[in-house]
């Protein structure tokens, strides 16, 4: 089956197509299969919001429900088991692609984000839910929180794959690429030979969410109004130049040479928030070789349809950082912008984890 030319364009720049997005409704209806077909998906990611709405608008899980009633299980072991049931199944659709490609083919489940300011809880849920789907190409999602620092280390260390989310600010992403780093450094230390190559990371850098943040800050500040939109993309390529830095280092070349695996940036939130700006923004404007952009459903299917590559980013640099500059100097003060988005980051996988457990437990009650 033919693949769409767009897709196939921006993959063939080096730019990884996944669908950020995941239901039972998906795989059983063959929707996810069709878009690895004909639409260049390579890999898909969830989140607690995502599951949220999977599982409050659909009876396909009714049944399963209805059996871990009779078992009386707890809200949270029930919660694991509807998630990870779903995220197993979608790793095994996606196996030939990880068989293919050796690095895509990933599907990501996060741990409890209300875990994210608990180093060692973090790195005990991530071995468990590594258990507990069993499956090779699976990515555990932990927060770049400063807690969770420390548990990207320890979940590393012990040979799980890892998505890191929500990281906002280059100064935590460089902490980032460092606490992967040094995971590797410490499974080589525990075990010299160990193998380095089945470990795969990625970094999702959030990016829409700081354009509404910093627009609404230069609004207030009266800022020239051409800086708005801006902010994002300049973020996002900066962060590319930091990752290029880091695996051109001597650091990084020792670890490569024991079989390590880039830590590969990941575009999150890239679904335009403003209906002022172009639809495929966030997807035109971060090109580079090595990357993936996670897409809302609504987002790949614009790009499917009038996307472009634009500007690459290797080319934007001096932009982007004049742009930041520029943007800091309005009076945007930027750790504070970066500090309120990780605060309200967490805090929205909160609620609708929250969400999931009442309307899980509501729905054990009702079927015991």
């Amino acid at each position: 089956m033919a693949q769409n030319e767009k897709l196939a364009e921006l993959s063939a720049a080096g730019v990884a197509v996944w669908l950020d997005d995941l239901s039972r409704d998906r795989i059983r209806t063959g929707n996810l299969q069709a878009l690895v077909d004909e639409h260049c998906v390579v890999g898909v990611t969830t989140n607690p919001t995502i599951f949220a709405a999977a599982i409050s608008g659909s009876d396909l899980y009714d049944d399963q429900v209805h059996a871990l009633a009779i078992r009386r299980v707890s809200v949270e072991e029930a919660l694991r088991t509807i998630t990870s049931s779903d995220v197993r199944d979608a790793c095994d659709l996606l196996a030939p692609v990880a068989e293919r490609t050796g690095t895509d083919g990933r599907v990501s489940l996060e741990v409890a984000p209300g875990l994210a300011h608990d180093t060692d809880a973090t790195a005990a849920e991530a071995a468990h839910l590594w258990w507990l789907v069993d499956r090779p190409n699976l990515f555990i999602k932990i927060p770049a929180t400063e807690a969770g620092l420390p548990a990207i280390t320890t979940t590393i260390a012990k040979g799980i794959s890892v998505n890191v989310t929500l990281i906002f600010s280059l100064e935590r992403y460089r902490a980032v690429m460092d606490a992967y780093m040094s995971g590797l450094e410490q499974r080589l230390a525990e075990d010299p030979s160990a193998d380095l190559s089945g470990i795969e990371s990625v970094a999702s850098f959030f990016v829409s969410r700081v354009d509404t943040e910093i627009d609404k800050r230069l609004d207030t500040l009266g800022a020239d109004p051409s800086l708005k939109g801006k902010a994002a993309v300049a973020n996002a390529r900066l962060a590319y130049q930091a990752y290029e830095e880091v695996v051109s280092s001597e650091r990084w070349r020792a670890l490569e040479s024991k079989g390590a695996r880039p830590q590969r940036p990941l575009w999150a939130s890239t679904g335009v928030k403003n209906p002022d700006y172009a639809d495929t923004l966030y997807i035109s404007e971060l090109v580079a070789p090595g990357t993936v952009n996670t897409m809302p459903e609504k987002t790949l299917m614009a790009y499917a349809d009038h996307g472009s590559i634009g500007t690459p980013i290797q080319k934007a640099y001096d932009d982007a950082a004049e742009v930041m500059k520029a943007i800091s100097a309005a009076g945007v003060d930027l750790d504070d912008v970066f500090r309120v988005l990780e605060e309200e980051g967490v805090q929205k996988f909160t609620d609708s984890w929250d969400e999931l457990t009442a309307s899980v437990r509501k729905e054990l009650e009702d079927k015991a």
